[in-house]
């Protein structure tokens, strides 16, 4: 040890000690980069992206993250997550392969790139773990910015937490809301409107988050001057720092390179955040990428000799190795020991992660040839069985794919024919075909007790005494029941909190339960859906309302890219019990009246689409929902607030199915099948239906996602040999999906008798108005001559031409 003596006047044992831990952290991890990088780059992997240049900011961040800490990051934080003892090398390298095993890649069980790191925060049986015991990571997205809103929901449940008294002793999730919301994004992404919207409903919010912003001067190759104002985030955000008169966020710039300017000003953002509850931005300056963006392409193209010549000499792990020699904390050749340790370590486990990828796929592949050459003794003059040998023996570095490919080659080519040997391969497929659906398509949805899926119906109650009241008195006093019985529920929204929504459905909850609980927000979708995504990740039960189902657009990105992803691209590991709360169908104009229901319910595959008829079918969603554990989206039928209902004895009690549609009435003659505010039509009219010697079964579908699971419409289809499936979405929409869903997965074409039919809106959006409703939408007039236009095609003399 150089100069050992006064290395010990400046620096403890133990401080030397942790020094190296970091510097040889820092070299593995870059060791990591460097050979992710060949390993792609000779086919071993698909793609690679890696958090070289950034070891050391990273590794000091790490010392301040706590037990029950959240982090929600950017796909270059791989020395975080080693350094929090959430990543090790192997699991790193078995994500870059796509291992498809949890324990193996428990991060995304191969279901994303490499770089997107998740703690496995639920159970095997369902149940959350306790985050308070553990360094707790959201699961990453590749969207640029798209983990900024969840940043924001994570930092507001330690609010929620330290203020709601109801929720003291939830220490599982939270210990008197002392937690941190850690982001991280590049600074790039800052550019990204999500990312402002973000930072200023912190701002408002008051929150403990703090947002670390890696600046390495490009976004791929864009430099930063086409990026941002003045080319400096830190300095485009001044107006929103915090002042001795007036609340907003704390903001700390420092080098990347300087480890103890870092260790400074880390220390002092968590006890901003940590123990006021401000938000901080840490603007991380000087950042270098040593490989480039990502393995598909080369930062040479795009900068400079001076640009690579600096990034080599401000390297942060370069300057970190100067700065120990220069302390005489250890010596050259000490280090580049160090260097050799962490290069070997790298490479032994990085062996061991690919054989445990390889080795399983070798043996599926070693018994299709099994299988292979039975087949060619069996059947000798097919070419083609042994061109498939040939080929699968090529196959020295074998992937599933090529396995089951020429597996179902062969079984095409035995077609025909009755042996042993393609009993065999059937049978060898068949097991493989579960096993591939549990490695590739599980956990679209809850797959454990508390799914909403096992909910079952309890059906409203009324006594002499129910009063016929508006819609909305039936859905306010239903919430009434939620937020006495759950006290980990909480709403929010435009004009959720004072108001009690523009509609009054939650009108006098905020007086009751107070702002903690139901609260108002900004215009600002994004981070509202962000707020919900946040606390929901954290044990609460949150209502996000979007306004109007026209507005979800603001906020679709992180419906399909962080919802309805998350249980599947963590296989089960973590999930959203989140509620989106919103109203639309038939009102006055374009931007209030849309029911764009084929976008989103093909956009949101993984969060279930209920779109009920009335207020009290809306509310029963709502009780179901919040006995599950999967995430859903609500469209409460705008004309139904004023309309009258029953109210219920049984108020947060009585629930309705998913996917299971309601028969409102029996007939034999056309089964119709609708939802929403355009079931209300329908069903408006069935007494002129019935003048005109129709006999219609009425349907409300109730659900779109999930469908009709017990297949309840083909059942009615047997008996009628008719369906007209009707709502006001655009053409191809909605009615498109339910008629694919009936008539070919479900099998209803073998029971037509007509064609079946579709009714929906025209091509564009409502005109304004009334009369822009009548001419936009299907009508009354429209649905009954659509109805007796396709019974006078089946019986033309029962049912004379109009």
């Amino acid at each position: 040890m150089a100069n050992k003596e006064a290395t010990e006047i400046k620096y403890s044992a133990e401080q030397v000690q942790e020094i190296l831990k970091d510097y040889k952290l820092a070299r593995t991890s870059r060791e990591m980069s460097l050979l992710g990088r060949k390993e792609v780059l000779t086919g071993k992997a698909k793609f690679g992206i890696f958090g070289d240049g950034k070891e050391l900011p990273q590794i000091v961040m790490a010392k301040f993250f706590k037990n029950g800490d959240f982090r929600s990051g950017y796909y270059r934080d791989q020395t975080f997550m080693m350094a929090i003892g959430e990543l090790t090398i192997r699991e790193f390298f078995a994500q870059l392969y796509a291992h498809p095993d949890p324990e193996a890649d428990p991060n995304s069980a191969g279901r994303q790139m490499n770089s997107h790191f998740a703690t496995r925060l639920i159970k095997d049986d369902g149940k959350w773990k306790s985050q308070t015991d553990m360094k707790n990571t959201s699961a990453d997205l590749s969207p640029t910015a798209g983990q900024m809103a969840r940043t924001l929901g994570l930092a507001q449940a330690s609010k929620v937490y330290r203020n709601n008294e109801d929720l003291l002793d939830w220490n599982q999730f939270s210990v008197n809301g002392n937690e941190i919301a850690w982001g991280t994004i590049g600074d790039a992404s800052t550019s990204e409107g999500i990312f402002w919207e973000t930072m200023n409903a912190a701002g408002v919010l008051q929150v403990p988050m703090i947002m670390s912003v890696w600046d390495d001067g490009y976004g791929i190759s864009v430099a930063k001057k086409y990026q941002t104002t003045k080319e400096s985030i830190s300095k485009a955000l001044r107006g929103f720092k915090r002042t001795q008169k007036e609340p907003g966020f704390e903001i700390f710039t420092v080098k990347a390179w300087e480890y103890e300017e870092l260790l400074t000003v880390y220390n002092d953002a968590k006890e901003v955040a940590r123990e006021e509850h401000v938000p901080v931005l840490i603007h991380v300056e000087e950042v270098t990428q040593p490989q480039g963006h990502s393995t598909s392409g080369s930062h040479e193209r795009y900068k400079s000799d001076e640009r690579l010549e600096w990034e080599e000499k401000h390297c942060c792990v370069n300057q970190f190795k100067e700065w120990i020699i220069k302390e005489e904390i250890a010596t050259e050749e000490e280090l580049q020991e160090l260097d050799k340790e962490a290069r070997d370590e790298v490479q032994r486990e990085q062996k061991k992660a690919w054989d445990a990828f390889q080795n399983p796929i070798v043996n599926e592949k070693n018994d299709i040839l099994k299988i292979l050459d039975q087949a060619i003794n069996l059947y000798p003059h097919r070419d083609n069985l042994k061109s498939y040998k040939s080929t699968l023996n090529r196959k020295k570095k074998p992937l599933r794919r090529d396995v089951i490919s020429i597996a179902r080659r062969i079984l095409l080519e035995l077609r025909g024919t009755d042996s042993e040997v393609k009993s065999r391969l059937v049978n060898w497929l068949e097991e493989q075909q579960d096993v591939n659906f549990d490695r590739y398509h599980s956990h679209l949805y809850s797959e454990t007790k508390y799914s909403p899926l096992n909910i079952e119906e309890v059906k409203p109650t009324y006594n002499s005494n129910s009063k016929k009241v508006d819609g909305r008195i039936v859905l306010r006093d239903n919430f009434d029941k939620i937020f006495e019985k759950y006290p980990n529920s909480l709403a929010f929204g435009e004009d959720v909190g004072k108001l009690g929504d523009v509609n009054l459905g939650l009108e006098g909850m905020q007086e009751k339960y107070g702002k903690i609980r139901v609260s108002d927000t900004g215009i600002r979708e994004a981070t509202i859906l962000g707020q919900g995504i946040g606390l929901s990740l954290r044990g609460l039960r949150p209502i996000a309302e979007i306004q109007y189902l026209d507005y979800i657009v603001y906020c679709l990105q992180g419906l399909v890219d962080d919802v309805a992803s998350l249980r599947y691209r963590t296989k089960g590991g973590q999930a959203y019990p989140l509620i989106v709360r919103t109203r639309g169908h038939r009102l006055e104009g374009i931007w209030h009246a849309g029911s764009p229901m084929g976008m989103i319910i093909n956009a949101i595959r993984g969060v279930h689409v209920c779109v009920p008829r009335n207020l009290t079918e809306a509310a029963g969603f709502y009780n179901t929902l919040m006995q599950g554990d999967d995430p859903a989206l609500v469209i409460e039928p705008l004309n139904a607030y004023r309309m009258k209902e029953k109210i219920p004895t049984n108020l947060g009690e009585f629930t309705v199915p998913l996917g299971i549609p309601d028969v409102v009435q029996e007939g034999s003659d056309i089964t119709l099948v609708s939802y929403g505010s355009t079931f209300n039509i329908v069903e408006s009219l069935l007494p002129n239906l019935q003048e005109m010697n129709i006999s219609a079964e009425l349907i409300d579908a109730r659900s779109l996602l999930p469908f009709d699971r017990n297949k309840i419409i083909l059942e009615s289809l047997k008996k009628t040999n008719r369906i007209l499936f009707i709502d006001e979405d655009v053409p191809g929409g909605a009615t498109a999906y339910m008629m694919q869903k009936v008539i070919e997965e479900h099998g209803g074409y073998y029971y037509l008798d007509s064609p079946a039919k579709c009714l929906t809106a025209k091509a564009h959006r409502p005109a304004y108005a009334s009369d822009g409703d009548y001419f936009s939408k299907p009508n009354a007039e429209d649905i009954l001559e659509k109805v007796y236009e396709m019974m006078h095609e089946a019986n033309p003399s029962k049912y004379p031409a109009i």
